[in-house]
């Protein structure tokens, strides 16, 4: 009869921590795994914005799945915004965090997600806003402060922005203005505009007139490459006017203010997706040489694609990422208390704000 009992109790104990193991809480490494793949995967199904970071896993629940058998998460997270565009398609993990001297945006977002072998998004809502300048202010007087996406002198700062990259930059083809993401300004010796914003490859080559520039079209294609940019302009206070962009080979940058420019050019998804496909087929076939994803005009691309291959031809598609969630500009919602153990969890940064809760 003891050994009964004893068996019984040791199978009690069991069961115990079995379901405690069930149940993590925000500081546990199972519910911040799943926190951290599952923004991972917010971040690259989206296509407008920049990638977020997770600054505190706030609350978490599950349940068991009667039909998969895995388990089905709620979550509850904190996100800060980084430095990088979610064209990069990077990890949030190798993203730097905006400080408070690069207009910090942070948010709340509300995620559903399938847990078995691995973690699948199930759907998301994410609510992001701007930290207030006065919070910034009142920490740093002197970092920049936002601007109008729509104001004359940001369309400005862009245009030199991007004229300098196209002057500059080894690529084939020239490069047009697709959407400004994002604008500040300081006053150094002179007031200073700051941009970021994204680019498209163009069909006309760096063969083409200057005069034919304002008619290039951007590429109508799956191999045009994106990229995102920042650029600066900054004018001492006697000299400072709005100018509007004059031609490229006039040398623009004689008699100008001093106009700075770093962007980042992506390899799109479609030659990432094809290289692959070619590097599978052209495997084992010595002296092949490197497939070429030059552009010639909108409908002239080279391939050199075996036939046998059909996950790789050349009129091949990839296919756009279906959306299951929302990121907008939106005030903080309402929050209940947490209700699982140890949460909410520990924050991961403050931008050195302590009167505003990130």
């Amino acid at each position: 009869m003891s050994v009964y009992v004893l068996v019984l109790a040791l199978a009690v104990l069991q069961q115990g921590g079995r379901a405690g193991s069930e149940q993590p809480g925000c500081q546990s490494p199972e519910g911040v795994r799943v926190a951290e793949e599952a923004l991972e995967q917010i971040n690259q199904e989206r296509t407008q914005g920049y990638i977020l970071s997770l600054n505190r896993l706030y609350d978490l629940s599950h349940t068991p799945d009667q039909d998969k058998g895995g388990l089905l998460y709620k979550l509850a997270i904190d996100v800060l915004e980084t430095k990088c565009h979610v064209t990069s398609r990077k990890p949030w993990k190798q993203c730097e965090v905006r400080g408070i001297d690069d207009i910090p945006v942070y948010g709340e977002c509300e995620v559903s997600a399938y847990v078995g072998t691995q973690v699948e998004l199930q759907s998301y809502s994410c609510a992001i806003r701007q930290v207030p300048p006065t919070a910034v202010v009142h920490v740093c007087p002197d970092c920049p402060t936002a601007d109008k996406l729509d104001e004359p002198i940001v369309m400005e700062t862009a245009n030199l922005s991007l004229q300098r990259f196209n002057a500059e930059s080894r690529l084939g083809n020239y490069f047009t203005l697709e959407n400004i993401t994002k604008a500040s300004s300081q006053w150094v010796v002179g007031p200073s505009y700051f941009v970021e914003f994204t680019i498209q490859e163009t069909v006309c080559s760096k063969e083409t007139d200057a005069y034919e520039l304002s008619k290039c079209p951007p590429m109508d294609c799956q191999f045009a490459h994106r990229g995102f940019c920042q650029g600066s302009h900054t004018a001492h206070e006697d000299q400072f006017e709005v100018r509007l962009p004059v031609k490229m080979k006039e040398s623009p940058f004689q008699n100008r203010q001093p106009v700075e420019v770093k962007c980042e050019i992506y390899e799109p998804e479609a030659a990432r997706v094809e290289e692959q496909a070619h590097a599978k087929a052209d495997s084992g076939h010595a002296g092949h040489q490197q497939h070429n994803h030059t552009h010639l005009h909108p409908h002239e691309h080279l391939h050199s694609v075996t036939p046998s291959t059909p996950s790789a031809r050349p009129d091949q598609t990839v296919k756009p990422r279906s959306s299951v969630g929302t990121v907008v500009d939106h005030p903080a919602p309402s929050r209940l208390s947490p209700a699982a153990s140890s949460c909410p969890g520990p924050r991961r940064h403050h931008l050195g704000i302590d009167r505003l809760k990130l």
